[in-house]
This record gives C-alpha cells, sequence and structure tokens, in this order.
C-alpha cells in the first residue's frame, strides 16, 4: 500500500523515551499480602502537569493525554491513576468527596462478599490437594492478612463504627433482593480455582508473603461472578484482575476498578464479542496488507484465531512485564482512537465532502473511516506486519501458534507503538482522500481547486 505518511502527529506514547525514572519493573522492597482498602488514596494528590486542581478534581482529557503522550505514568503513581482512569473515582470527585466514597465502597464490598459466602459457605475456602507448596502457604500468609484487618476493625473508634454500621445497612438494603443461581455459582467457582493457581506466580507480587495475593484474587473473581452473572467467569479473566490487583494493591480497590473496566469490556470475555474483534482485525489487515490477509484466510489457516490471547490480554505476554503494563495504560487512555478528537479534523473532511457529492451518489457507495478499528487492532496489525515474512512462511494453523508463541516477551513496545500509530494515520488520511476522490469525480473541472485546498487539509498534523 501506499505509505501516505507525511504528517504523522508530533508528540507520541512511542515517540517518548522511557523516562529515566521509570525502571524497567515496579519492584516492591517488601512482599506481603495486598491491603482490603487504601485508606490514605482518597486524599493522595497527582504530582502530573496540570491534571488535578487544588480540590482534588481531575482533568480527564488532560489525564488521558498526558498518558499517551509521555508512555504512561512513573509506576509511584500509577495506583492513583488507574483509580480515575478505569473510574472507581470519578475525575470530577474532591479529595473529601473520595474519602467518604472510599469508606462506602469497603462497606458494600464487604457486604456484598459475605453474601455469597453466607450462600455456598463450602467454597469459603479454596479446596487444597496438599501437593502445592505454595498454594498451602498462601492460605497462611491470607489467613494471617484477615486477622490483622479485623483487628483494625475491633480498634476504630466508635464514631467511625456508628458510621460504617450506618452504611452496612444500607448496602444490606441495596443487595438483599440480589438471588443467585447455585449452580452457575458452583461451576463459576469451580473453574475459579483452577485458573487462580495457574496465575503467573512468577511476577514478585505473587512471591514471599505475597503468595496470599493468589487468595486476594480468588474473592474478587467470585465476588464478581456472583452479583454480574451475565457475564460470570470466564477464562483469562484471572490474568486481566491480577494485573489490577498488582497495580493497586488493594482487595476492595482493584474489585471495583476490575468491574469499572469490564462494563466496558465483558462483551470480549464472550464468544460472539471476541468473534467480532478478531473479525475486525482481519478486515484491517485486509486494508493493510491484502497478500498477508489472503494468506492468513487459506483453508489450511484458522483465520486470525492465534491473535485470541494477544486481545484478550491486551498483549500482556508479549512484552516483557513493566511494558505490557504501560501499554495496558496507554489503550485504556482511549486518546488515539478513531472515535477521538485526535481524528475530528477527518471526519470533519467527511462532512464537507459530502456537500460536493451529487445526488445520486448514495453515502452507502463511499468509503469512510471505519470507528471500529480500535488502537489496540493496530497494535496487532503492526506486530504481524512486523513479522510478515515469518508468517507468509507459516503453511497451518499449529505453524502459526508456534511462530506467536515464541513472541512471548520479546517484542519492543516503543518500536511497535511507533509502527502502530504509522499504520493507523496512513489508514485514516487514505480513506479521507478516498472520501473526498470520490465525492468530487462527478465533476472534477469545476471541483479541483476546492479539492486541491480540501487534500492540504486532510493530513493529520
Amino acid at each position: 500500500m501506499e505509505d501516505l505518511n507525511d504528517g504523522s502527529p508530533e508528540h507520541t506514547a512511542a515517540e517518548e523515551t522511557r523516562s529515566p525514572d521509570i525502571p524497567r519493573s515496579d519492584v516492591r522492597s517488601e512482599r506481603r499480602v495486598a491491603a482490603v482498602s487504601s485508606t490514605a488514596l482518597p486524599a493522595a494528590r497527582l504530582t502530573l502537569p496540570g491534571v488535578m486542581d487544588a480540590e482534588g478534581r481531575v482533568d480527564e482529557s488532560r489525564l488521558r493525554m498526558y498518558i499517551f503522550k509521555n508512555g504512561g505514568v512513573c509506576p509511584s503513581e500509577r495506583g492513583l491513576v488507574w483509580r480515575f482512569l478505569f473510574g472507581m473515582y470519578p475525575c470530577s470527585s474532591t479529595a473529601l468527596e473520595r474519602s467518604l466514597l472510599q469508606e462506602q465502597m469497603v462497606v458494600r464490598y464487604q457486604v456484598m462478599k459475605r453474601k455469597w459466602q453466607q450462600f455456598l459457605p463450602k467454597a469459603v475456602r479454596m479446596h487444597l490437594n496438599g501437593t502445592d507448596a505454595e498454594l498451602v502457604a498462601a492460605v497462611r500468609h491470607f489467613d494471617q492478612r484477615q486477622a490483622q484487618a479485623q483487628q483494625q476493625t475491633q480498634d476504630q473508634s466508635e464514631g467511625v463504627r456508628d458510621r460504617l454500621a450506618f452504611l452496612e445497612l444500607q448496602a444490606q438494603i441495596l443487595f438483599e433482593r440480589v438471588t443467585f443461581d447455585q449452580e452457575e455459582l458452583r461451576e463459576a467457582t469451580r473453574i475459579i480455582d483452577k485458573d487462580v493457581p495457574r496465575t503467573n506466580r512468577d511476577l514478585s507480587y505473587y512471591q514471599e508473603e505475597g503468595l496470599g495475593n493468589l487468595l486476594v484474587l480468588r474473592d474478587i473473581l467470585i465476588t464478581y461472578a456472583a452479583f454480574h452473572p451475565e457475564v460470570s467467569y470466564a477464562q483469562g479473566m484471572n490474568d486481566l484482575c491480577s494485573r489490577f490487583l498488582e497495580v493497586l494493591d488493594s482487595e476492595v480497590d482493584t474489585f471495583w476498578s476490575f468491574s469499572c473496566y469490564m462494563e466496558k469490556f465483558s462483551k470480549d470475555f464472550r464468544a460472539d464479542g471476541l468473534h467480532r474483534k478478531i473479525e475486525l482485525e482481519a478486515a484491517l489487515l485486509k486494508e493493510l496488507d491484502p497478500s498477508l490477509y489472503a494468506h492468513l484466510v487459506s483453508d489450511s489457516m484458522e483465520s486470525f484465531t492465534f491473535c485470541h490471547r494477544w486481545l484478550l490480554l491486551g498483549f500482556q505476554r508479549e512484552f516483557e512485564h513493566s511494558d505490557a503494563l504501560r501499554l495496558f495504560e496507554i489503550l485504556s487512555c482511549d486518546h488515539l482512537e478513531l472515535i477521538s478528537q485526535q481524528v475530528d479534523r477527518a471526519r470533519y473532511q467527511e462532512r464537507l465532502a459530502r456537500n460536493c457529492s451529487t445526488e445520486d451518489h448514495s453515502e452507502s457507495q463511499l468509503q469512510a473511516i471505519n470507528t471500529d478499528f480500535t488502537f489496540e487492532l493496530f497494535i496487532c496489525a503492526a506486530i504481524l506486519l512486523e513479522n510478515r515474512e515469518s508468517l507468509l512462511r507459516c503453511r497451518d494453523d499449529v505453524q502459526l501458534i508456534q511462530f506467536t508463541s515464541s513472541l512471548q516477551g520479546t517484542l519492543d513496545l516503543n518500536s511497535t507503538l511507533k509502527k502502530a500509530e504509522r499504520h493507523l494515520y496512513n489508514y485514516c488520511k487514505r480513506c479521507a482522500w478516498d472520501y473526498m476522490n470520490e465525492c468530487c469525480r462527478a465533476d472534477v473541472s469545476t471541483e479541483e481547486d476546492f479539492l486541491y485546498q480540501l487534500r492540504s487539509l486532510l493530513v493529520l498534523r
């Protein structure tokens, strides 16, 4: 395809070099089990320039732009940033309002957790066969943390206990009519108990006393499944939720942030949702490289199913761990999407072009930008195109899976981001130009000057 990249943005996630204060991995010096809640964070301040005002309100647009332009945030601020980015804290909330909101979220989560535990008392503890010494140690560390949390509750002042008792009464009323399907919840718990031990224990977060975080992860996932029966639990959610738990280091905060994220992306864990995403990836590659697309959809291939894990987990295993966290952050900021302000200029040109189209030229015949092509699809396409020759040598689905598995942990994030951004901008400009050219083809002689002027505007600067 013709390279139209003559006007890519001046500042992008890929063009920023890694900040010297962002280490290769976010490793805490002392491993421990995650806290139940982060009581100090509601009043904490972000140091990102121009993002938070004096009362603690966050400018969401500036936050998302900062994440994209700087290729993520410093690990020391990541926990607080994610609480805003994923919707646990409303960006419009003040520090005082967040303190009250935090108490409410803690109490509501505890009431929800207690409700399913009373419904399925045998599921409160993970059943161990004794052959996994690490899991046995995990239960011990988790129990110690539970005892400490109970002691902290007993040490609360009378005023705090009265306030929390009122919040608990409200929560009980709120969830009073929630019912569970016993068979479905048992099945979800059974699958969770299989998947949680398979979570990547090589991460420093799950080392030593941090093994207890596996049990924290289990409780979060069962609580989510119990109160979201339309989604319940699907394989892969453990890896996704683990990412939130590692960064937020709080059971309550992880539950609510994960729940907010799943409101938008739960469909990806359903067969129809993931099939749709794979179809979009195939359609995008067909636009960018028809020859490679034709090869991958040949009779001996299973058409892009090898991209399943990449798209479901946000390339969690394809990049070095700290880079995978950065990429998840960049993708979640939604700054460079075809529905974002960055591409409004191209869509505005489409509306202008519509004015010069003839009456017998139906809009359905014209090519427009496909706003379903999210930036993660361009990331995936960039990886495929970078490995084009190797993919063309693959002759069946087994070889494809073997090759893509060999990429785990080997990809360079900054390079991949640059390529993905270039493909996105080229796609936008080509669509806008083709659209305008088709619209004005009916009367070239009278529209040549107008077309020439519009062409200069179609370049996204």
